[in-house]
């Protein structure tokens, strides 16, 4: 599965636009994010990737879980969400 890392300054189209390519190749991909910043784009970017996938009859589903990632040497707490379209 792809991991798709959200930044506080990532742009949510851009981030629609890989999570709907992701998923026209593959049934899932996953989204990572550290901080509310990072997290509030990545949610902006699934809310239009749902959009974008709409036509075809597909529909996106979230599931979010907390996961541990290490920046710059530091442990951090992660949100991930994967996200299937069906």
């Amino acid at each position: 599965m792809e991991i798709l890392k959200v930044s506080s300054k990532s742009n949510p189209n851009s981030i629609a636009g890989a999570i709907a390519n992701v998923l026209r190749e593959s049934d899932s991909v996953e989204i990572q994010a550290v901080g509310a910043g990072a997290l509030n784009q990545a949610i902006k970017g699934i809310i239009i990737a749902r959009g974008f996938m709409a036509p075809s009859g597909k529909n996106l589903y979230s599931i979010p879980a907390f996961s541990s990632t290490t920046i710059d040497g530091e442990v951090k707490t992660a949100i991930r969400i994967v996200i299937e379209a069906k």
